[in-house]
C-alpha cells in the first residue's frame, strides 16, 4: 500500500526534472535578454550624454569663435565714433584690420562700409557695394547698438560662404554713418568638426536658430545657408528650449538619429550633434551576440546535462545534489560582468581574459591570453603597478585598487582603474584576479576642473583662488620653519586710461606681456606669480628676505619698463609702467593678525608708491610700520 505513492512519485520525478530543466533555461534566456536591453538602454545613454558633452564644448568654442570677431569690431566702431572717417582714421583702421586678420587666422575677413554701403576699409580686397545684404538693412534700419549676427552669405571678398558679425557706428549728431563688418568662414568650423570622432554616420551642425545651415560636418559644399528649418529635427530643437535630446528620423538621409542641440546664450545659434542609433548601438550589437552565443550555448549545455540527469536520477541525492551544485556555478558564469576580468598567473601572464576586453582595450579575449599582464601599462605608471603586483604575490594583501594608463587598440592610450585581488589553491597564492574599466573620461574632466579653478584664462598665470590658497600654505611653512615670506603686489599705472585709449584687445595683450615678465621672475618652484584682480598682479615669495624681495621687484619694474608699451596717458614716461608694494614678514618670530597682515603691509605699499608719482617700489617696513621707497624711476 505504501509503496504504489511511492512507485507513481518515482516515475514522476523524470518529468519533474524535465520541467525544472526547461524552467531554468528559459528563466537564463529571459534574465539575458533583460540584461541585453538595459545593455542597449545605457549605450544609447552614454551616447546622448557624448553627444550633449560635445554639443556643450562646440557652442563654448563657437561663443568664444564670435567673441573674438565682435572684440575686433567693438574696437573699430570706438575709434571711428571718435575719430571719424577722415583718410587719416582709415588708413590707420586699415592697418589695424589687415593685422588683426593675420593674427587671428580663423577671421575670414573685416571690412568697414559707409551710410550708403560704399567700402572704407578692409582686411582684404574691397568688392561691391554691401547696401543689399541683410545685416546693412537691419543696422540702416534699427537704432540697436548691439552686435547683429547674419545669416550665412557668399563673402564678396573671396566668394566663400562666411557668417557675418557686424555692429553700426553713428555720426557725431547720432545719425547712420555705416557699419563694421567681421566675418568668419563656414569652412573654419567644418574643419574643426572634422577632428571629433562621431562615427562614419555622425552629424555636427551649426544652425541660426531660425533653421539657416552656418556650417555642417560632413560637408559637401551645398550646406552652409540651406534652409532646414521644415525638417523634423529643428522643429524639435525649436520645441526643446535651450538644449535637449531628440531621437528621430533625419530628413536630410531618412536615418533614425539619436541628437542633441544646444543653444547658445550669447548668439543666436544652435550647435546640433547626431549620431545614426546603427552606429550608436554597434559594440553593443557586437558584445551582445557574444554574450547571447555564450548564454545559448550554457543553455543548451544546461538541456544536456539536464537529460542525463533526468536518466539517472535513480541513482540517488548523490546526483541530484551534484546537479544542484552545477546549477549554481553555471548561475554564476550567466550574470556575466561588463568590466574586464582577467585572471593572472603567478609568472604574470594573462590565463583569461572577459568578452568585455574587446570594449576596454579594443582586444579580444582569444589575442590576449599567454601575453604578459604589463605589457600596455605607461611607463610612468609601471613601476607602481609592478610593485602593487609584487605586494600581493608575497601575500602582504589580499585586495587592493590602482588607477593607471595603459594602451588601447584604437584610443591610444586610457586611464583605467584595476581592482586586483588574490587567489588561492589549497592556501597558496596561484595567482590574481583583476577587474578592470575604464575611467578615462572621469580623469579628463577632473584635469580639466582642476585647470579651471586655479587658472586665469587670460594671463596662464594662478589665479586669485589659487593665490590664496598658497598664501596659506606658505604661511603655514613659514611659521613652522621660522624663516622669511615676501609678497609683492603690482598695479599697472593708469590702465583704465590704456584701455579706453587703445580698446580691450590691446588691454589683454598688455596683461599677458606683463603676465610674462612676472612669469620669468618667479624663478623657483616654491615662488608664486597671480593675477589678483583686473590690472593688479601678485609675486609671493617663499624664504626671502627684504632684500631679495627689493631685488626682484626692481627688476620687474625694470623689465616692464623695457617692453617698451606705448601709453600716451601715462606721464612723462609715456610707456606702461607699473607701482609695486612690497612686504616681507616673518611669521613665526614676529607678532601679526596672519596671512592677511602680509596683504595689507604690500598693499599699503603699493598705494604709498602711488601717491609718491608711480613708476617705482615701495617696501613696508613691518617694524616701524612705516613705508620706504625703495626705487624709483621716472
Amino acid at each position: 500500500m505504501d509503496a504504489a505513492p511511492h512507485k507513481i512519485s518515482q516515475s514522476r520525478l523524470p518529468f519533474r526534472a524535465a520541467a525544472f530543466v526547461a524552467l531554468v533555461c528559459v528563466a537564463i534566456l529571459g534574465m539575458s535578454a533583460a540584461r541585453e536591453w538595459s545593455a542597449r538602454e545605457a549605450a544609447l545613454k552614454g551616447t546622448e550624454v557624448e553627444l550633449a558633452n560635445l554639443s556643450r564644448s562646440l557652442t563654448q568654442q563657437a561663443d568664444d569663435s564670435f567673441d573674438l570677431l565682435d572684440a575686433s569690431i567693438v574696437g573699430a566702431v570706438s575709434r571711428l565714433e571718435t575719430d571719424g572717417t577722415n583718410p587719416a582714421t582709415l588708413s590707420k583702421l586699415q592697418d589695424i584690420l589687415v593685422a588683426r586678420k593675420v593674427a587671428l587666422k580663423r577671421v575670414n575677413g573685416l571690412a568697414i562700409v559707409d551710410e550708403h554701403g560704399d567700402w572704407l576699409a578692409s582686411s582684404g580686397v574691397m568688392g561691391k557695394s554691401l547696401s543689399d545684404r541683410e545685416y546693412f538693412r537691419h543696422h540702416l534700419q534699427s537704432t540697436d547698438r548691439a552686435v547683429f549676427m547674419g545669416h550665412p552669405v557668399k563673402s564678396s571678398m573671396n566668394d566663400e560662404w562666411v557668417v557675418t558679425l557686424s555692429r553700426r557706428f553713428n555720426h557725431p549728431d547720432g545719425s547712420f554713418a555705416g557699419i563694421v563688418i567681421a566675418s568668419i568662414g563656414s569652412a573654419y568650423f567644418s574643419d574643426f568638426y572634422r577632428q571629433f570622432d562621431i562615427g562614419e554616420s555622425g552629424t555636427l551642425s551649426l544652425l541660426s536658430t531660425d533653421g539657416i545651415i552656418m556650417a555642417r560636418r560632413p560637408d559637401d559644399d551645398t550646406s552652409a545657408g540651406r534652409n532646414v528649418s521644415d525638417g523634423a529635427f529643428f522643429k524639435a530643437v525649436r520645441a526643446g528650449g535651450l538644449s535637449g535630446v531628440h531621437l528621430l528620423k533625419s530628413n536630410l538621409d531618412g536615418l533614425e538619429r539619436i541628437g542633441f542641440h544646444q543653444q547658445s546664450s550669447r548668439y543666436p545659434f544652435v550647435i546640433l550633434a547626431t549620431k545614426t542609433q546603427y552606429e550608436a548601438l554597434a559594440p553593443w550589437r557586437h558584445a551582445t551576440i557574444t554574450r547571447m552565443m555564450f548564454v545559448l550555448g550554457l543553455v543548451l549545455l544546461i538541456a544536456v546535462m539536464g537529460l542525463y540527469v533526468v536518466r539517472q536520477l535513480v541513482r540517488g541525492q548523490r546526483m541530484t545534489s551534484a546537479l544542484a551544485s552545477k546549477e549554481a556555478n553555471f548561475r554564476v558564469v550567466a550574470e556575466g560582468s561588463s568590466d574586464m576580468v582577467t585572471r593572472i598567473g603567478l609568472d604574470e601572464t594573462i590565463h583569461y581574459a572577459s568578452p568585455s576586453s574587446v570594449r576596454i582595450v579594443g582586444w579580444p579575449p582569444d589575442q590576449l591570453v599567454g601575453t604578459p599582464a604589463l605589457a600596455g601599462v605607461n611607463p610612468l605608471d609601471l613601476p607602481r603597478v609592478q610593485e602593487v603586483v609584487a605586494a600581493l604575490k608575497r601575500g602582504e594583501a589580499e585586495e587592493t585598487r590602482i588607477t593607471y594608463r595603459t594602451r588601447q587598440r584604437e584610443r591610444s592610450e586610457i586611464w583605467v582603474e584595476s581592482t586586483l585581488r588574490v587567489t588561492r589553491n589549497s592556501g597558496e597564492i596561484d595567482g590574481v584576479v583583476a577587474i578592470t574599466r575604464d575611467v578615462t573620461q572621469q580623469k579628463t574632466l577632473e584635469g580639466k576642473l582642476e585647470t579651471l579653478a586655479t587658472v586665469d584664462g587670460l594671463t596662464g598665470l594662478a589665479n586669485r583662488r589659487r593665490f590664496d590658497e598658497r598664501l596659506l600654505e606658505e604661511w603655514g611653512r613659514a611659521y613652522r620653519e621660522r624663516t622669511s615670506l615676501s609678497l609683492l603686489m603690482i598695479d599697472l599705472d593708469h590702465f583704465k586710461a590704456y584701455n579706453d585709449q587703445y580698446g580691450h584687445p590691446a588691454g589683454d595683450e598688455c596683461l599677458r606681456a606683463v603676465a610674462g615678465v612676472l612669469a620669468t621672475e618667479a624663478k623657483r618652484t616654491t615662488d608664486l606669480a597671480a593675477r589678483y584682480g583686473g590690472e593688479e598682479f601678485a609675486m609671493l615669495l617663499p624664504n626671502t628676505d627684504a632684500a631679495g624681495c627689493a631685488r626682484i621687484g626692481e627688476r620687474v619694474l625694470r623689465e616692464i619698463r623695457d617692453l617698451g608699451i606705448a601709453h600716451k596717458l601715462n606721464f612723462p614716461s609715456r610707456i606702461v609702467t607699473a607701482s609695486i608694494g612690497g612686504a616681507v614678514c616673518r611669521p613665526g618670530v614676529e607678532r601679526s593678525a596672519g596671512h592677511a597682515s602680509l596683504v595689507e603691509a604690500a598693499d599699503h605699499a603699493l598705494y604709498a608708491a602711488k601717491d609718491h608719482g608711480r613708476d617705482q617700489l615701495v617696501m613696508a617696513k613691518p617694524a616701524a610700520r612705516k613705508l620706504e621707497v625703495m626705487s624709483a624711476a621716472h
